[in-house]
């Protein structure tokens, strides 16, 4: 199965390989975003304040999974690289090598944040309320961390190789089992835990199918035969993995402090505000799985070619990848605006939360194409492991252009919280320029194995 995989993204027609390894992906993350939106819409049961601490706190649990997926990403960088390269002991080495590693790793931050997680969140300004419902919410989301970056590292192995099928069916039954716990754990007629009882029903869904994994995966089952010595230390690899996945994961977790600090930032217009944007991004997310699926697929397909040394296919596959995102951008984007309102006001009952809300979705739609470019980029860059670069376009998508551009706006106009919106527009066009001057400059043509 991974022999035909292989040869279909080093020789198969680039338009149906990229649909192919997309669509389970884009059902994955369609999946994941209706858990998203499930999980928000239980939560608004509760009322606005706990609508908006599972937003304020999202960010920072954003962080802590940022980092293992930077590290998943030089697997799937290294891994896709050799399989392209034929060159099967390595790639089974560098799969073992990624399970023990992250799951050291996984245990490490889960102890830290649940330790840091008050200190944090009164940082941000949290108080009363949120501040009780976003610590608890946070804290046992940690719990289950170890359990998710040991899934991040399989998906990671399967995608790398080809396999978008297995994770897509996984990814379904936790979400299945989350949305049945969800209203169970969190009202009064079932076990009545609040928003607490929202993250339990996360935290469990998730670690029960990573442990079924694990298990799985001993037995040599889902496609992955890893060897007892391939979980031992192995220096060189480990060098390797964090060569590519540091970078990755500075540009992740910064991506993810930034997001926080643009949390706050929309905090300071007032509850309803936050509200809206915490409700407007989950509805942005599902218009985004597309782009998402696409931009992740070009991963492979780029790590997979270039360790074949087909460059040409590398560029083809960019160009029908841009494509295809413009496509779903602007279907998206169009249904997205028209159903605005209708959309905003299942999740709130607050005028402002409305108002706000369908203009934030209003303006966003304008973004949606230049989102589609940045996901592209960002798949070449990480799939050919100049992680590196990749990076830098997040870091400075957050911190040199969104962040700078929000403060500026708010300061000296009348925008208000348009400030923020106008800011994410403006911020996609400067970095997607750069990301395309960097991918005629061609210096992702160089392996990084």
């Amino acid at each position: 199965m991974d022999e035909k995989k292989r040869e279909m993204i080093l020789g198969g027609d680039m338009r149906k390989v990229i649909i192919k390894l997309a669509l389970p992906l884009m059902l994955t993350n369609l999946i994941q975003t209706i858990y998203n939106i499930t999980d928000t819409y239980f939560v608004s049961g509760l009322g606005d304040t706990e609508v908006a601490a599972t937003g304020f706190v999202w960010n920072l649990v954003f962080l802590v999974i940022s980092l293992g997926l930077g590290l998943s990403v030089a697997g799937r960088s290294m891994i896709s690289q050799y399989v392209g390269a034929h060159d099967e002991e390595s790639a089974r080495q560098a799969e073992g090598q990624l399970m023990a590693f992250m799951s050291v790793i996984g245990l490490g931050f889960s102890i830290l944040f649940y330790i840091l997680a008050p200190y944090i969140l009164k940082l941000m300004g949290a108080d009363g309320e949120l501040y009780e419902y976003s610590l608890s919410y946070m804290r046992i989301i940690m719990l289950g961390m170890p359990f998710s970056y040991l899934y991040f590292a399989f998906n990671s192995i399967k995608n790398a190789r080809g396999d978008m099928v297995i994770p897509m069916v996984i990814s379904a039954i936790s979400v299945v089992i989350n949305i049945i716990l969800d209203p169970i754990c969190i009202f009064d007629w079932g076990f009545g835990w609040g928003v607490a009882g929202a993250a339990i029903a996360t935290t469990f869904s998730r670690s029960i199918i990573a442990i079924a994994v694990i298990i799985m995966v001993s037995f040599g089952k889902l496609g992955i035969k890893i060897k007892l010595k391939d979980l031992k230390f192995h220096k060189e690899t480990i060098k390797k993995i964090l060569r590519i996945g540091l970078p990755a994961s500075f540009g992740q977790a910064s991506a993810a402090i930034g997001f926080t600090i643009m949390t706050v930032m929309v905090k300071s217009f007032g509850e309803a505000t936050l509200t809206a944007f915490v409700i407007g991004s989950r509805i942005n997310g599902l218009v985004l799985m597309p782009l998402m699926g696409i931009g992740w697929s070009f991963t492979t397909i780029a790590g997979q070619n270039l360790g074949a040394g087909n460059i040409d296919r590398v560029k083809l596959g960019y160009r029908w990848s841009i494509i295809y995102s413009m496509i779903f951008a602007v279907i998206g984007g169009g249904i997205m605006a028209a159903l605005a309102p209708n959309i905003i006001s299942i999740f709130s009952d607050n005028p402002i939360v409305i108002e706000q809300g369908t203009l934030f979705l209003y303006i966003i739609t304008l973004a949606l194409p230049l989102m589609g470019i940045f996901q592209s980029l960002i798949g070449l860059y990480q799939g050919t492991g100049h992680t590196k670069f990749s990076s830098l376009m997040m870091i400075g998508r957050l911190w040199l252009l969104r962040i700078p551009m929000i403060l500026i706006m708010k300061n000296y106009t009348n925008l208000d919280e348009r400030s923020v919106w106008y800011a994410i527009i403006l911020s996609n066009v400067v970095i997607c320029t750069v990301g395309i001057i960097g991918y005629f400059q061609g210096f992702w043509k160089k392996k990084t194995i």
